[in-house]
């Protein structure tokens, strides 16, 4: 689906406001309720403007959207707030919850390949993790070319992949 945006943003940068309401119209949900986007797109983007944004669901499990720009050439993903599991109401009296607290896999400093990719395709990139990481948690990586460090998810030590791509 394709989404005619004439955003003007700041500078020249694209309006991240009007990505924002543009996902929300996408998924039929506002940013923080099941269905509609995890969280507002980081404001702190500089993405160059784009005449139109095209919109699309990362998987068939509506985990994420995915805009992209194809003149100049962007995308992002913007991760959306899945629906809680159902849990059978004695199986949860069952187990009493306990919160675990992982470990560590990867450490401030330690070098991490952050990999991501799906059928027919991979990509990776090397950089420095900035902060600790237990399995699944979200740390700023530096890339060597970047300003502004990314964010990736931890998988195993040295190993992460980006926000809303699986292993």
């Amino acid at each position: 689906m394709i989404l005619s945006l004439l955003l003007a943003g700041a500078a020249g940068f694209q309006d991240v406001a009007a990505l924002d309401a543009a996902v929300a119209a996408f998924t039929g949900r506002p940013v923080g309720i099941e269905g509609g986007a995890r969280a507002p797109v980081d404001a702190r983007l500089r993405l160059a403007q784009c005449p139109t944004v095209a919109m699309s669901w990362r998987t068939e499990a509506h985990d994420a959207v995915v805009i992209a720009c194809s003149s100049p050439q962007w995308r992002i993903f913007v991760p959306v707030l899945a629906a809680p599991r159902p849990v059978a109401i004695a199986a949860a009296a069952a187990v009493p919850a306990v919160a675990v607290r992982q470990e560590p896999v990867i450490r401030r400093g330690d070098p991490v390949t952050i990999e991501a990719g799906s059928d027919g395709f991979s990509i990776t990139r090397d950089g420095i993790a900035m902060a600790d990481a237990a399995p699944g948690a979200h740390f700023p990586v530096k890339i060597e070319a970047t300003r502004q460090p990314i964010q990736a998810v931890a998988l195993s030590s040295g190993r992460a992949t980006l926000p809303g791509w699986t292993e």
